[in-house]
């Protein structure tokens, strides 16, 4: 028997998930790690430096996955 509340809980759960390969992943973290990858190649490209092309995207992508992170479970 699913109670209104576990029926919200699995639904917001499947509206946050990507299915990679069969795993659900949070849509937060493939978000993030897109956007640090994005960022990398452009300011790689833009610099053509590799330690700030990783360092920055490495930040981005952090910042993002922190952020969204808490955005999500306060949505929970």
């Amino acid at each position: 028997m699913t109670t209104a509340g576990n029926f919200r809980t699995t639904a917001a759960r499947v509206a946050c998930d990507v299915s990679i390969a069969g795993v659900p992943w949070p849509a937060y973290k493939v978000i993030a790690l897109v956007l640090g990858a994005v960022v990398a190649l452009v300011v790689g490209v833009a610099t053509a430096t590799a330690a700030q092309a990783v360092l920055a995207g490495a930040a981005i992508g952090t910042l993002t996955w922190v952020a969204l992170s808490a955005y999500c479970s306060t949505c929970r």
